[in-house]
């Protein structure tokens, strides 16, 4: 497996996590990714096509086809892709509720969905995945990424600021937060707050909590062996075990136990082989 990751610098770095780009064979035919309630832009680098599959359509179903250069929205559950086809392929991760700038529409348009890049920036998205193509150097592929981003972003506009007021409440909660209390707290009513957060973010205020929610569970048991899943549950805000084996099962389609044993085989972040 070859896997690079890149952290842009300012002020790209505000919007962006990191860069990364994969080149694998895996020995299984389906991938699930989990629900993380953020934005990704894929890049094919080997085919130009991407396939996206409906975990509830059966085995023999047709894949959902997109062009070699999408964006994956910010999803409320997982779904599957064909990694054999996806064998060679850049993204870019972007933070949560930053990527409208970068994209320039809501990402309230692309809420669990896949979208060709080419229906939001035209003719650009073929020329960069082109540019990509040929510039075969990791560090020259990040660059291009890096000054076409750059260049979006600086045309874009200045965001609403209880966004990120909000968002970094959710990240520091060690339970539910409730919507009323953030959107007094950055002086909105609570109608006009869901509105400017599912617009920024992709998700409503409540069920981005509980995917963040799922993702600090998902991330406390990374190293644990025989995790205590009561404990896991009360540090992460669940109400108890039950509410956090519900999620688990919503978001991910396994239960914790069934995800934990298949961790040794976790290829990517939020990648898990699917078996069903």
């Amino acid at each position: 497996m070859f896997m690079r990751t890149y952290s842009p610098g300012p002020p790209l770095d505000e919007c962006i996590d990191r860069f990364w780009l994969f080149s694998d064979t895996p020995p299984h035919p389906r991938e699930r990714i989990l629900p993380s309630g953020t934005v990704q832009l894929v890049i094919n680098l080997s085919d130009d096509e991407i396939r996206i599959f409906d975990p509830s359509a059966p085995a023999t179903a047709r894949p959902r086809r997109y062009s070699g250069a999408a964006v994956s929205g910010p999803y409320s559950n997982f779904f599957l892709i064909d990694p054999l086809v996806h064998a060679s392929i850049i993204g870019v991760h972007f933070r949560p509720g930053r990527a409208v700038p970068v994209l320039g529409v809501p990402a309230s348009e692309l809420a669990d969905a896949h979208v060709d890049l080419e229906a939001l920036w035209g003719r650009t998205a073929a020329e960069l995945r082109e540019r990509l193509c040929t510039a075969t150097a990791p560090a020259k592929r990040f660059a291009v990424l890096e000054e076409v981003l750059l260049g979006r972003l600086r045309r874009a506009r200045p965001r609403h600021g209880a966004i990120p007021v909000a968002l970094d409440a959710f990240e520091q909660a060690d339970a539910a937060v409730k919507v009323r209390d953030l959107a007094r707290q950055v002086g909105l009513s609570q109608r006009r707050f869901i509105q400017l957060f599912t617009a920024e973010v992709g998700l409503t205020p409540k069920l981005y909590g509980r995917v963040r929610r799922f993702q600090r569970a998902r991330e406390l048991v990374r190293n644990e062996t025989e995790p205590d899943w009561a404990a896991v549950a009360a540090a992460c805000g669940f109400f108890d075990q039950s509410h956090l084996i519900r999620d688990f099962g919503e978001f991910s389609g396994l239960s914790p136990m069934a995800y934990q044993n298949q961790r040794s085989k976790h290829v990517l972040l939020n990648h898990v082989p699917w078996v069903g």
